[in-house]
């Protein structure tokens, strides 16, 4: 059977030892004799997956006790307008760091609710695009809370600082490199992930949130959404997704076995390092992010030549090489190479790669 290497920006590829146990327990979980989608959400058997699930990951992110984790739906849009709903009572200003069209589309929902202001873009600069650092802005005090994206899945950016504030609340979008690299939680009033990058499958979104950030919310924020009420009932105060929940689990103990995010955070430097210097050695390939920001999960490339895009994803996709085309708005290809793909799938890319280029020129 040929291996797949699946390079999908998301839904993305999942542990196979993941699925092949997902698969083994699935008309017999836990000795119940029903697959974990059948039994209940407050029985004591789901109950244990959903608190070891959050040790797990209060572990591998080494999340401190004052913050609450939520495991709910929604995904990471869901948490564009759950964010502002759940912080109005700080005031009605946010301000927003634009690197790409998902922090974009956060300040799109934000100003449905209160004054969205954005304080810096990305920018052109030697015919590349780079993320101006906070030198360049400032943080207004009186903010409600301060939003920015740290890896943008379109252009394939990633922003390796933090934001800096004293007083305004720092909010991140994790969706896309969540568990990807070492990173200190007490940096952030709140955390957020749609789960379909580094988690698990869609349908769920991961909320880490500082516990005085938790009962802000406006008086009519649906209660699903209302952080105060999720934190109460433990993700459950309506029926959460309980397989993405399951499978998010399975993912945290695969992590862990794998030496936790330390020691993925040097397989991801490795693999992208890898495909970096394949692009950058060559004239037939380019990538047109600054070095300090190109992503360590969405690697965007183009050819020197786009007629020849059609060939290059077909020929791809008969080795086994899936999911290269870029996104729409942009073109190109883009390879997605999140915690669970290989540095055997990266290097199979970088000889065809390689391989293409001396067959076209």
């Amino acid at each position: 059977m040929q291996t797949i290497y699946n390079f999908s920006a998301g839904p993305a590829t999942l542990p196979r030892s993941v699925l092949e146990r997902a698969q083994a327990e699935m008309l017999d979980w836990n000795g119940q004799g029903t697959s974990v989608m059948e039994v209940s959400h407050r029985g004591k058997p789901f109950m244990a997956i959903a608190e070891k699930a959050e040790q797990d990951l209060r572990t591998l992110m080494n999340i401190p006790e004052n913050y609450k984790v939520l495991f709910l739906q929604g995904g990471g849009r869901g948490q564009f307008f759950s964010v502002p709903m759940n912080l109005a009572q700080r005031g009605d200003l946010s301000q927003h760091l634009v690197s790409g069209q998902w922090s974009q589309i956060a300040v799109s929902e934000a100003e449905k609710y209160m004054q969205a202001e954005v304080v810096a873009k990305t920018q052109t600069r030697d015919d590349q695009l780079w993320v101006p650092d906070q030198s360049n802005w400032e943080i207004n005090d009186k903010a409600a809370y301060f939003h920015y994206c740290s890896n943008e899945t379109v252009d394939g950016i990633e922003i390796n600082w933090v934001p800096k504030s004293k007083k305004v609340p720092i909010v991140v979008d994790m969706s896309s490199n969540i568990l990807s690299k070492e990173i200190d939680v007490s940096d952030f009033g709140i955390i957020y992930a749609g789960a379909q990058k580094n988690i698990g499958p869609s349908g769920l979104a991961v909320v880490i949130v500082r516990e005085d950030l938790v009962g802000l919310a406006r008086a009519d924020t649906p209660s699903v959404f209302d952080y105060q009420q999720q934190v109460n009932n433990d993700s459950m105060y309506n029926t959460p997704p309980t397989f993405s929940w399951y499978l998010a689990g399975l993912v945290f103990e695969w992590l862990l076995a794998q030496g936790g995010v330390k020691a993925i955070e040097q397989i991801n430097t490795q693999k992208a390092a890898l495909l970096y210097e394949c692009i950058d050695s060559s004239d037939f390939y380019r990538n047109n992010i600054s070095a300090e920001n190109r992503s360590k999960m969405n690697v965007t490339f183009q050819l020197a030549d786009n007629s020849l895009d059609a060939a290059f994803l077909e020929e791809a996709e008969k080795l086994g090489l899936v999911a290269l085309k870029g996104h729409r708005f942009v073109g190109g290809m883009r390879a997605s190479i999140y915690n669970a793909m290989p540095l055997e799938g990266v290097k199979a890319l970088v000889s065809f790669m390689q391989t293409f280029e001396r067959t076209k020129t």
